[in-house]
């Protein structure tokens, strides 16, 4: 978000004043250490759209962003031996800079889909955070492959803007709309390319410095189980038994575990679920088959089931009630 100001700037408004009517100090936006909420950067997008009345405002924030924006994190990435050591070292670590949204990497024959998804609840703008986040991934693998990189395909989890020259201009490649996830599709060839310039020396360093952090962020099991059953509904599909394989314990355990904490992974699933429904019903046309599917339902009546259950409507409905003039909240969850 440090280059948020400048975007403005470039826009033709002042950059405090903006910023400062989101409730938000622009003195945070200052120093690339400082730590800002999820939802606060939501709220501060939501307002900077409404102001400038630029709906590619994300984009643009998000293709100056650089590799360095990650921290140690991104450290690692520019350090390792090629790129797959890279995209795998920034998914598992993400959370220690970015802990509203989560990323995978998926293999389906000759290419590969590196993919980014909110599991904050209620954060609004989420297609401009969606934008920028998926602009800088791009950025990230053009640093590790080169400024002429380009990904196959690009899927946005938004609707088609009226103007799309400037995804096309920036992304260089077929862009989806609509889509059930957001992500960047590419040849797995470039999984084994070797990152230039990486210094193994500077790699070592900069694992310690992770291992480190990690072991400070060990402890909360919660949002770790909340970031991997993220990470499995990007590829469709998070069960309990998948979860507790990646914590190396069984389900009693895991169960026991979040218990202790006031939750269960059922509840987890369901608030993920829900959260990520919502934002395809509200920022997409993806249809209802489309969203049940790419969150591992079998079918539209299953996901519609679980959907009144959680907000009391049918997905139709909801989606319905949000393009009513009279009705700009939120249908109370049952």
């Amino acid at each position: 978000m440090v280059h948020l100001p400048e975007v403005l700037r470039a826009l033709g408004h002042d950059p405090d004043s903006v910023i400062a009517e989101a409730g938000v100090d622009p003195a945070l936006l200052r120093d690339p250490e400082n730590t800002i909420a999820f939802r606060t950067v939501g709220q501060l997008m939501e307002r900077c759209v409404q102001r400038t009345g630029c709906r590619h405002l994300g984009l643009l924030v998000g293709q100056k962003s650089q590799a360095t924006a990650l921290g140690v994190v991104g450290l690692l990435m520019q350090h390792s031996p090629d790129v797959e050591t890279a995209l795998r070292s920034a998914i598992q670590h993400l959370h220690l800079h970015d802990q509203g949204g989560v990323s995978s990497l998926e293999r389906s024959g000759e290419f590969v889909r590196l993919a980014y998804g909110i599991y904050e609840n209620d954060v609004p703008a989420c297609d401009q955070i969606y934008a920028g986040s998926i602009a800088y991934v791009c950025n990230l693998m053009r640093a590790l492959c080169g400024a002429r990189w380009a990904p196959a395909e690009v899927l946005l989890p938004f609707r088609r803007p009226r103007d799309p020259e400037p995804f096309k201009r920036f992304f260089r490649a077929p862009l989806h709309f609509d889509s059930e996830r957001c992500a960047l599709v590419f040849p797995a060839t470039w999984l084994t390319h070797a990152v230039l310039a990486a210094d193994p020396t500077v790699r070592r360093s900069a694992e310690a410095l992770v291992d480190n952090l990690e072991g400070r962020a060990r402890d909360d099991i919660v949002p770790a189980v909340r970031r991997t059953v993220r990470a499995m509904l990007i590829a469709g599909q998070a069960s309990e038994g998948g979860v507790a394989q990646v914590f190396a314990v069984n389900r009693r355990t895991l169960n026991r575990r979040l218990e202790s904490k006031g939750t269960t992974f059922r509840r987890l699933l369901d608030e993920t679920r829900y959260e990520v429904a919502r934002q395809l019903l509200r920022d997409s046309d993806a249809s209802i088959e489309r969203i049940a599917s790419g969150l591992g339902y079998s079918g539209a009546s299953a996901f519609g089931r679980a959907f009144r259950r959680w907000s009391g409507l049918a997905p139709q409905a909801w989606r319905a009630n949000l393009s009513r003039p009279s009705s700009r909240q939120e249908p109370n969850r049952s």
